[in-house]
């Protein structure tokens, strides 16, 4: 896990004052100017001033990205600040608490700050549509637990969320620009990704191959992961504090989190083993090691959690638990001939809410909405008619 095992260990003294006093390697001071200053000339760039939309994970990468435009900003006379920085997080309603509990009071800094320091930051928080959200689909729907071969939560939960902000933004503006924490060094696939989608013109911005309108901007794409783990150790937050917390974060949960997903090609890093925390509820996994590691690490409360999601799993593929039917009434076959089985039955839906509010009593922290749970129990009803209907049919 390249060098967070070492970042964790500095010492103290290590997270600074004002800026870095002292650094084990000086080279990172400079190599973070450059990083802050690229990303100043960018916003100062003449030739557009479409209002940039940051993606926020509240993970070691989405963080630098954030610090540094913070930096940038104060580094730009007010006069100039003219173009409006949009720090946008996805909340899927299903996020690991530990997560969604440092992202809260991380952007509730971060907001507080820009407002303090009069910087044209807008933080928002995007979120599934009602009808989209993780229990709606299933256990109102019944749609199966996700796996790699039919992950619809993908879509639903993060991407369709964050791109319907981006395009209010492409709406208002004509265009938009997205701020991604993306680096080379992430993976092969991530470095054959961004060396195909490279600007030849040597522009710093490459349109989205999704959303027409959309402007991808990487400040952050040359850096290492031991860079980014030492700017995080070497530069108090400019939003107040230091990063303390994260390190803490990613030492718990055995590094590593879900990210930013604006498309399809990028979702193979939601639910992979390059990726540890996200949704506590997430099947595509075979193991949820980071709520896991959370849970040795004193935290254990959380283990309703995992036994529900374990189960969850397991149930997915019984035949006793789903329908013949798809929800389209029709009955589907494979190239082989054999029966894909429909959505959950109603009756298992009732099994898997049942045991959830069970869940959700035992932790004492809310886990569905009551929102939810009114559009789950109209779903049923109208399963119910549309079943009772085939029956008589």
């Amino acid at each position: 896990m390249h060098s967070i095992n070492a970042a964790l260990d500095l010492p103290m003294s290590f997270f600074v004052g004002d800026r870095a006093q002292v650094v084990k390697d000086e080279s990172i001071v400079e190599r973070w100017r450059d990083t802050v200053r690229g990303i100043r000339d960018e916003y100062l760039d003449p030739s557009h001033c479409f209002p940039w939309v940051v993606g926020f994970s509240g993970g070691k990468d989405s963080t630098v990205v954030a610090h540094a435009v913070f930096d940038a900003l104060l580094a730009i006379p007010p006069s100039q600040r003219t173009r409006e920085v949009h720090i946008v997080s996805n909340d899927t309603m299903v996020e690991s608490p530990l997560v969604i509990a440092h992202l809260d009071v991380v952007t509730k800094h971060i907001e507080t700050a820009a407002q303090n320091l009069n910087l044209p930051v807008v933080v928002a928080r995007t979120r599934p549509d009602l009808d989209k959200t993780f229990w709606v689909l299933l256990i109102g729907k019944g749609y199966p637990s996700p796996n790699m071969t039919m992950r619809w939560c993908t879509d639903r939960l993060k991407i369709q969320p964050t791109s319907g902000y981006i395009k209010r933004n492409i709406s208002e503006y004509g265009a938009a620009i997205v701020v991604l924490g993306v680096r080379r060094d992430e993976s092969q696939t991530r470095q054959r990704s961004i060396d195909k989608s490279k600007n030849a013109r040597g522009s710093n911005l490459t349109p989205h191959t999704d959303l027409t309108g959309a402007f991808i901007y990487r400040p952050i794409v040359d850096l290492t992961t031991d860079d980014v783990w030492e700017i995080l150790g070497s530069f108090h937050a400019p939003w107040g504090g230091n990063h303390r917390d994260l390190f803490q974060l990613y030492r718990d949960a055995e590094g590593g989190e879900c990210p930013v997903v604006l498309s399809q090609n990028e979702a193979a890093g939601c639910g992979t083993r390059n990726s540890r925390f996200g949704c506590w509820t997430c099947t595509v996994v075979e193991k949820d090691k980071s709520l896991q590691g959370f849970i040795d690490a004193g935290n254990h409360h959380f283990k309703p959690l995992v036994d529900f999601r374990d189960w969850l799993k397991s149930i997915r593929n019984n035949p006793e638990m789903r329908q013949a039917h798809r929800r389209n009434g029709r009955l589907s076959f494979d190239a082989a001939g054999r029966h894909i089985p429909g959505p959950f039955t109603v009756q298992a839906r009732k099994q898997i809410l049942e045991y959830l509010l069970r869940v959700q009593g035992e932790l004492g922290d809310r886990l569905i909405t009551d929102e939810e749970l009114d559009l789950i129990y109209q779903c049923w009803t109208i399963d119910l008619q549309n079943e009772k209907g085939l029956a008589n049919g």
